[in-house]
């Protein structure tokens, strides 16, 4: 269960790496995901909240029952 997000974390770190905040500004991915900027993609957008609701489903009881709605 542990490594259920690892797929997403790393495409969402492959994403962030290639917007113009990591590129131009040299900010941290923490800092640029956290963000809401237009300088983050729509597409790092999704990523993150996909990302996020993986987490979030793995403290979620019900969710630790049934395993997460996969990737």
């Amino acid at each position: 269960m542990a490594k259920s997000c690892k797929g997403l974390a790393m495409e969402l770190v492959k994403c962030l790496s290639e917007t113009d905040c990591v590129k131009v500004q040299k900010k941290g991915y923490r800092e640029c995901a956290g963000e809401k900027e237009p300088s983050i993609t729509s597409e790092c957008v999704g990523l993150r909240e996909t990302y996020f609701n993986c987490k979030r489903g793995q403290v979620d009881m019900r969710a630790r029952i049934r395993g997460n709605k996969g990737y």
